[in-house]
């Protein structure tokens, strides 16, 4: 069989579990993926046609296939046999009790079909892969908040929650709808319209106290994570901050930088300007800053200058 053919086999057998995977699959998504043409990928759907699979398409929806249609039992190589190792290690310490639960039940099924030798692949790898979070990014009193704010997400049903902010000494309740959840620094947040805001904010799970379910449908239509996620600094409005960094030590500011509002950065001779926006000046970034304060020169703004100089004089040594 021609390498030709053989690379069109896989990647027609590639589309099926795609297809069976979703109940919708647009034309463009599978063109990008494999790498091919919306021609490409037209001939091989009516290659599935031709081969009895029952796939359906609508103009400006996409292709989905009958219910009931089912693949038969799938094999997984060696390497994905590895990635669930990888996955299980991450769902037992950064989720929530609930979640860990299903999650240990769906790879007893996985474990179930694998072939021996790969059982034994995965034997001899998850003792010696660890996962070691810097914080507990939930409440163990609270073990099914995961579970409860994907069903609210999905199901578009408002959640109450009882919350307790950041410095605040007790918590208070809340409705709210959530719109996702994203994972960031070592915590997982949930961004929602809160009711008592009358806003959008976003909630640490962790400093959740409670959560419940309700049968109230959600107020209002929301949009993409995404897009609110990429708005929210112009939202919450931002300060714009630019310092110039030894290169020597960019490397090991470069993965907490994200979270105090980092843009870009760019080499000037042998120094790197980082360019910032970010939502806590006074506090946030310029604690942060002092870290590295020896080996960097804040541009701008003068506020940054004034409140690094703050901190220092209040310094007791």
């Amino acid at each position: 069989m021609k390498e030709d053919t053989l690379k069109r086999f896989d990647r027609v057998v590639a589309m099926l579990i795609q297809l069976q995977s979703r109940r919708t699959v647009k034309a463009a998504d599978l063109a990008e993926r494999f790498g091919v043409s919306l021609r490409t990928i037209y001939r091989d759907i009516r290659t599935l046609e031709k081969a009895g699979v029952p796939v359906t398409g609508e103009a400006g929806v996409g292709y989905s296939i009958f219910d009931g249609y089912r693949l038969p039992p799938v094999t997984f190589t060696r390497e994905e046999a590895s990635s669930f190792i990888a996955a299980e290690k991450l769902t037992q310490k950064l989720t929530d009790r609930n979640l860990r639960g299903h999650h240990e039940s769906a790879m007893h099924k996985i474990r179930a079909v694998l072939r021996g030798r790969e059982k034994d692949w995965l034997e001899a790898l998850e003792s010696n892969i660890q996962v070691d979070p810097a914080y507990s990014p939930f409440n163990e009193s609270v073990p099914d908040a995961m579970e409860v704010l994907f069903e609210s997400i999905a199901n578009r049903r408002q959640v109450k929650i009882r919350y307790q902010g950041y410095g605040k000494e007790s918590a208070g309740d809340r409705m709210i709808e959530p719109v996702g959840l994203f994972h960031e620094s070592g915590f997982w947040y949930v961004y929602a319209w809160c009711h008592v805001r009358n806003d959008y904010r976003q909630f640490r799970t962790d400093r959740l106290h409670r959560i419940a379910r309700t049968d109230i449908s959600f107020s209002r239509q929301h949009g993409n994570l995404g897009e609110y996620r990429t708005g929210m600094s112009q939202a919450r409005g931002t300060t714009l901050v630019r310092i110039r960094v030894d290169k020597s030590i960019v490397r090991y500011i470069r993965t907490g930088r994200k979270y105090y509002g980092f843009v870009s950065e760019e080499e000037v001779g042998e120094k790197v300007e980082m360019t910032f926006r970010t939502l806590d000046l006074e506090n946030g970034f310029s604690r942060w800053y002092l870290m590295f304060a020896d080996y960097a020169e804040i541009l701008e703004p003068e506020s940054l200058k004034d409140r690094v100089r703050e901190i220092i004089r209040n310094i007791q040594v």
